[in-house]
């Protein structure tokens, strides 16, 4: 349980990394700007995926490994 909070948590850091750096330099990456209702709600998704990193990663340093 604790990988598989990790492995999430891992991939909601990247894809709010490339959500905000999308914003910043107009390159295309990541996953947050193609989901259509999330127009003009970019850059609040991608921090909300960056917190969601950060709490799966504490749940996963809390959990125990076995």
């Amino acid at each position: 349980m604790k990988q598989l909070l990790e492995f999430l948590g891992f991939i909601c850091l990247v894809q709010g990394v490339m959500g905000l750096v999308h914003e910043f330099t107009d390159w295309h990456w990541g996953l947050v700007q193609r989901v259509g209702f999330l127009d003009g709600y970019e850059i609040y998704a991608s921090v909300v995926l960056l917190v969601l990193a950060i709490a799966l990663f504490a749940v996963a340093e809390n959990r125990e490994s076995g």
